[in-house]
């Protein structure tokens, strides 16, 4: 398993966008009509956009997620946030060969603030294409690979990794828990790029990238993370193996990372 000769890079260097390319048209109803619903005055949509396997044309029909990213011209209140998720499950019952619909929610100001470049920035830039309204990432240049903005990305780690393992805990429905368990699985991969070295030029787009990245100054741990591989492709774990493992490892994560904070 190794980093794709591309390295994850443009030939000068800089970190690979999502190419625009037309949309699969299993999904082109879909985004159509997410655009129609969530453009509606009352909710102050300034932005919406695509990313994932949608985003990248790779979907998969009946095993594919839609994810969405919503900018908001102001703050979110309570009534907001209630008619957002009305119009999520609204999507998910008029299209069920979409296995979930999930909304990554910001608001313009906290998106274009300085302090948020390495995160929202990077988003809008290299992981989203604008579908509709105002296309924020033309306001930010093309971004080189860095540590800072895996840190940036992967700040909440803890907190959404401990979500995880409650709400697996507490589902029933073994196909609900087997979703969480993929999902789980991915975040855990991808976030694997805090420990990246400061030196490290290449920039991972697969899990498969990530986990040979990783493996590159962690080799130790190649059990550890092939287990969550599997679980990120085909889960099949039980929810209490699946969550003991989960909290072993993040727990090494944060202590590792705290380790190597030392070093810089």
């Amino acid at each position: 398993m190794s980093v794709s000769a591309s390295q994850g890079l443009d030939t000068e260097g800089f970190i690979l966008t999502v190419a625009q390319a037309p949309v699969q048209a299993e999904y082109e109803s879909v985004l159509a009509d997410a655009c129609s619903l969530l453009s509606q005055q009352t909710l102050g949509l300034d932005g919406l956009y695509v990313y994932g396997s949608v985003a990248r044309g790779d979907a998969t029909p009946g095993h594919s997620d839609l994810d969405l990213t919503l900018v908001l011209r102001e703050p979110q209140t309570p009534q907001v946030a209630e008619q957002l998720e009305r119009v999520r499950r609204e999507l998910e019952r008029r299209h069920p060969h979409v296995t979930k619909v999930d909304f990554d929610i910001g608001e313009r100001a906290q998106v274009m603030a300085v302090e948020n470049r390495n995160l929202w920035g990077f988003w809008l830039k290299h992981q989203c294409r604008c579908i509709w309204g105002n296309d924020l990432s033309v306001h930010f240049e093309r971004f080189r690979p860095c540590r800072e903005i895996a840190l940036a990305l992967n700040g909440d780690v803890y907190s959404v990794l401990n979500t995880y393992i409650c709400a697996i805990g507490q589902t029933v429905i073994e196909s609900d828990r087997l979703r969480l368990q993929r999902e789980a699985s991915r975040k855990l991969i991808r976030a694997t790029q805090i420990l990246r070295p400061e030196a490290a030029t290449m920039w991972p787009q697969t899990l498969e990238e990530h986990v040979a990245m990783f493996l590159q100054s962690q080799p130790a741990m190649v059990t550890q993370v092939a287990f969550f591989l599997v679980e990120a492709r085909n889960p099949g774990a039980s929810g209490d193996r699946f969550c003991a493992r989960l909290q072993v490892f993040l727990d090494w994560l944060i202590i590792d990372l705290g380790s190597s904070e030392h070093d810089f």
